[in-house]
């Protein structure tokens, strides 16, 4: 058995149960959502949904499988897009959070930690987003610690309490066990959270080691001007005359004499009217 997490698209939007692709509670205002629902286009309204926040936001969730077979799933989206979240009595999501709206685990897939491995993978996708925090609408319930453990393994989408709010929440002892913290009590629905800054330090630190790398690499270039300028005053510490003007070496070293100085440094030729010292001819 090999779990794979793959990003909800609108290529893999069947991999999702029949009854999450019908269900708009969290996707539509109350009315809207009773409204698509007695028309029987609710289906049509989630794909449309879920495309909007594709194009404007990124993949609105995570499918995971096992052995190709998708067995569960993960669903969340900026605030703004959830309409459906301001029937719950501990809202509003904070504004910085991503609202994971549903998970679900399939029956007979429950217990295998599979829930678990769901949701590192959506932790680790929305922090790779940059994304602060997850907020949730935990379920509080009589349910024992052992079935909390695993979130909703149903989802009940024309059932609805007094406030039309969906039946695909994540327990609450669940989302406690993994790392939430509740920000808005409730006996019923309280609003978790689930800060993301401390998965972001590995970033700044690739970051911070990157740019040491970058700093630390010379890469080849033309001289700086320095060091042609210190160039330039070697050549020119022996000037030479050549025809009137300055003449300058790159090295250093005095350049061949021109044709004016070797007839000043050469000795007369022989019958010339200047006489060396000791000629026999004087």
């Amino acid at each position: 058995m090999t779990p794979v997490v793959v990003p909800l698209t609108m290529s893999t939007v069947q991999m999702l149960p029949a009854e999450c692709r019908r269900c708009v509670a969290w996707e539509l205002d109350p009315a809207g959502a009773r409204v698509a629902l007695s028309s029987g286009d609710t289906e049509f309204e989630k794909e449309v949904w879920l495309s909007g926040v594709m194009l404007t936001w990124g993949s609105a969730g995570q499918v995971i499988t096992v052995d190709d077979e998708p067995v569960g799933f993960a669903l969340y989206a900026p605030p703004t897009a959830v309409p459906g979240a301001n029937a719950f009595p501990t809202s509003p999501v904070s504004p910085d959070a991503v609202l994971l709206t549903a998970a679900r685990i399939r029956d007979d897939h429950t217990g295998q930690g599979l829930a678990r491995f769901l949701m590192n993978a959506v932790v680790r996708e929305l922090t790779r987003r940059g994304v602060r925090a997850i907020e949730l609408f935990g379920r509080e319930d009589s349910a024992t610690e052992a079935e909390k453990s695993e979130p909703i393994t149903g989802l009940d989408t024309e059932g609805r309490h007094g406030d039309d709010v969906p039946q695909c929440l994540v327990p609450a002892g669940f989302a406690r066990a993994v790392g939430f913290t509740v920000v808005a009590p409730h006996p019923r629905y309280p609003r978790l959270r689930y800060e993301l800054e401390r998965e972001l330090g590995w970033k700044a630190e690739v970051e911070a080691a990157l740019e040491k790398l970058f700093t630390t690499i010379t890469v080849p270039g033309s001289p700086s001007p320095f060091r042609e300028l210190a160039g330039a005053t070697a050549s020119t510490a022996d000037p030479v005359q050549v025809n009137g003007s300055r003449a300058e070496t790159t090295t250093g070293a005095r350049p061949e004499p021109s044709a004016c100085h070797r007839r000043v440094s050469e000795p007369p030729r022989r019958g010339s009217s200047a006489r060396e010292p000791g000629d026999p001819r004087s």
